[in-house]
């Protein structure tokens, strides 16, 4: 799986559709999540829907246009509907964090990640588990490693040599691409896992 991290926008709609184009259509990422503390997502995300099929994007519109294509639409109309249906549908592969103070917890590969706006909100419960600290509030991209723990930020849209990151679990680690502003690659790195170590002793019995 490829996961996309989006950095915070501070309100710049325009840097948050470039840098979400650039994931789902340059990285072919299968999930997006963004890491900022406001709604910038869904506002963009509710955009690009309505550019797509017009100024109603819900469900219950979706059966209305439907239906109406189904019963007057030509075979031309009917294959513009569903090519729509399709874009909009693929919309869902973004998604934002719970707002507030929340963090979420998803598995990537095989490895246990803590998903958070601001990483000083963590307590040792919730750090206690995680192999990757995911976090939004830095002004620059960041990946370093304390103790068995990994701390990765895209940083905010806009920030040099950061705003969007990858993570790709399909070899034995996984690995962090970092994104600028310009959709250019510009760091590399294998998030090696620590695996602890057990020792047995051997003596004579008693």
């Amino acid at each position: 799986m490829k996961l996309g991290l989006l950095g915070p926008a501070g309100g710049d709609l325009a840097a948050l559709g470039r840098a979400a184009e650039l994931l789902v259509g340059a990285a072919k990422v299968d999930r997006v999540i963004y890491l900022g503390p406001d709604d910038a997502l869904e506002r963009a995300v509710e955009a690009w829907t309505k550019r797509i099929v017009g100024d109603d994007p819900t469900e219950s519109a979706m059966w209305a246009r439907a239906a109406e294509v189904a019963v007057s639409g030509s075979p031309a109309e009917i294959d513009g509907f569903v090519e729509r249906e399709r874009k909009r549908l693929a919309l869902r592969v973004f998604e934002s964090l719970p707002g507030g103070k929340a963090r979420t917890i998803e598995i990537v590969g095989d490895r246990v990640a803590v998903l958070v706006y601001e990483k000083a909100l963590l307590d040792e419960e919730d750090i206690f588990a995680a192999n990757l600290i995911l976090y939004g509030k830095s002004d620059q991209p960041v990946i370093r490693r304390i103790g068995a723990r990994w701390f990765v930020t895209p940083g905010k849209l806009g920030s040099p040599g950061g705003g969007a990151c990858v993570l790709d679990d399909a070899g034995d680690d996984v690995v962090v691409t970092m994104y600028d502003g310009v959709g250019k690659a510009c760091h590399h790195e294998a998030l090696t896992l620590v695996r602890s170590t057990k020792m047995r002793v051997q003596g004579e019995a008693p």
